[in-house]
């Protein structure tokens, strides 16, 4: 039996995210389109329009229950020391992509929203993240300044990222005859910047 196509806006949207959930559980979003979708939650593919403006932006609400997922993962983290704090998030951001790849992936194959709520809602959780990796960075190095905790703080997670994306498509090499793996990579990274931040000289 064919489902009603009245819905009310937050019913709709409701249905269309987990329609999206379904289909990003198993296969890349490069293959959905709207028209798919419309089926899927019984409206017409104008209805979505209405209701999203864009299929684009459509895909913009399913980025943001992603960061909303990544930013619950982080929060249940335990409130350790900033060491094992930063190797414990470095290890969940690795496996929040590796679980959940074509999630995670649709974060970086499109743009995020440049603009209005979507924009906000984005720019919000994607700085909360980097101010939690700042204030781990300072709470470790007290001689850090708000700028070089600030750039440390992105360049540690965009080597993190790095790793984590390298490893998700398979490109991280080979040590005897096993692939190295993003786990113990990981661990070598935070230990690295760590060395270096504890042989810091403080400021003249």
């Amino acid at each position: 039996m064919a489902r009603p196509r009245q819905h009310a806006p937050d019913a709709l949207h409701a249905q269309v995210m987990k329609a999206c959930d379904d289909w990003l559980a198993v296969q890349s979003v490069h293959d959905l389109s709207l028209r798919a979708l419309a089926r899927e939650v019984g409206c017409a593919p104008s209805t979505l329009l209405k209701l999203y403006g864009s299929f684009n932006n459509l895909l913009q609400h399913v980025n943001v229950e992603t960061l909303a997922g990544l930013k619950q993962t982080i929060t249940s983290l335990s409130a350790d020391a900033p060491e094992p704090w930063l190797r414990s998030l470095a290890h969940a951001y690795w496996h929040f992509a590796e679980q959940d790849c074509y999630r995670w992936k649709l974060l970086f194959d499109y743009p995020l929203a440049q603009e209005g709520e979507l924009d906000q809602r984005q720019s919000h959780l994607i700085e909360a993240l980097f101010t939690q990796v700042e204030s781990a960075l300072k709470e470790y190095q007290p001689t850090l300044d708000d700028l070089e905790a600030r750039r440390l703080g992105r360049t540690l997670w965009g080597s993190v990222h790095g790793l984590v994306q390298l490893g998700l498509n398979e490109r991280l090499g080979y040590w005897q005859g096993q692939q190295l793996k993003v786990d113990e990579l990981l661990d070598q990274l935070v230990s690295t910047v760590l060395a270096g931040l504890r042989r810091r000289e403080p400021a003249s």
